[in-house]
């Protein structure tokens, strides 16, 4: 069984590295990245130190592991933030030198494709942090949410218990990142319903597994880096999903190949993030979202129904692709109280 530990946090005026372990995009989307660079410099207080593959589309599984290595291995850098997510970060994986990593504990920070990283680090019982990245939290258009600012500053410099809360306001719907205009105001935001519970009739504390459920998938099919499934007994899942916007059916499928595996059974406890429900490539209307929000809380109570009917679940949680976002520690305790319906994570 592994023992997590929690390595040490950064402080203002610290060195921090700005990564794209999953993909280069600030090659090409330039503006929030220098913006989201900018925030971490001026409203943070902190040293952003960029490598050769930060802003290289395409760069190579192994030189985006170099860079990694680099970061953890110098003294000077205090943590590790992902600029943004991609898509094939499971190819890195392999080229990874695990007993570096382990000698050199750093908070890593990143969401969506980097859920292989904070896999990976976890099995080196590493706590990780998902979420805050560069592009899209650090460097949201106009402001940052205040939500998602208190939680980012509380998981890069502080310890200890930190209460998730339910935002009442939720966007999902983007301008383009190539026209400097979009930066000139903060999305439009419309009402949330906050977070709905499903057999919540106990407390449940332990540590977290979960992320990006897309890269979870590609996580087991690969058959790699999964912990035989009684190390999760009591631990707490929580799962996203992107803006590739899978299907319920989809959803639904993963979930029941995870079920078969024995895995849905390990979890007493499971916090499923707001899904995403509009792309550039989906512009769905306010009603269509609703619909696919509804249809994914469909699919995955019938595959805990199938699996894992006794799950605490609460759902439309305010992580992964969803704005504002609150940062989860992977790996980190995180307790879900039915009764008094609140999650507090321990950063």
């Amino acid at each position: 069984m592994i023992e997590f530990r929690y390595p040490p946090k950064p402080r203002p005026g610290d060195r921090v590295a700005v990564l794209s372990p999953a993909a280069g995009l600030a090659e090409v989307l330039p503006l929030p990245h220098d913006l989201g660079v900018r925030r971490l410099t001026e409203a943070y207080g902190l040293k952003p130190v960029e490598y050769p593959t930060t802003r290289q589309l395409g760069a190579s599984a192994r030189a985006r592991a170099a860079d990694l290595h680099a970061a953890f291995a110098d003294p000077e850098i205090r943590a590790v933030i992902a600029s943004i997510g991609g898509d094939d970060q499971i190819t890195v994986i392999p080229h990874l030198d695990a007993e570096l990593i382990r000698a050199n504990p750093k908070p890593f920070f990143g969401f969506s494709d980097n859920t292989h990283l904070l896999n990976f680090l976890r099995n080196l019982g590493l706590v990780g942090y998902h979420g805050a990245s560069v592009m899209t939290q650090f460097g949201r258009p106009g402001a940052e949410h205040p939500l998602t600012a208190e939680s980012a500053r509380a998981a890069l410099f502080g310890s200890g218990e930190y209460e998730l809360r339910p935002s009442a306001e939720t966007n999902d719907v983007e301008r383009r990142w190539e026209d400097p205009a979009t930066f000139e105001s903060e999305p439009l935001m419309e009402p949330a319903d906050g977070w709905t519970w499903h057999n919540a009739d106990r407390v449940v504390e332990g540590p977290s597994w979960g992320g990006c459920l897309e890269s979870l998938a590609d996580l087991v099919m690969a058959g790699r880096d999964l912990r035989p499934v009684e190390e999760y007994a009591g631990q707490v899942l929580f799962l996203e999903t992107s803006e590739q916007l899978p299907s319920s059916a989809a959803v639904h499928r993963i979930l029941r190949a995870f079920g078969e595996r024995g895995l849905l059974a390990q979890f007493p406890a499971l916090l499923m993030g707001r899904a995403r429900a509009w792309s550039h490539h989906h512009p769905n209307d306010a009603g269509v979202r609703a619909a696919y929000r509804a249809d994914q809380r469909a699919a995955v109570l019938r595959a805990l129904g199938e699996y894992a009917p006794d799950m605490m679940a609460v759902f439309d949680v305010d992580l992964g692709h969803t704005d504002p976002q609150l940062v989860i520690p992977y790996g980190g305790l995180v307790r879900v109280d039915g009764p008094a319906r609140a999650v507090t994570v321990t950063y």
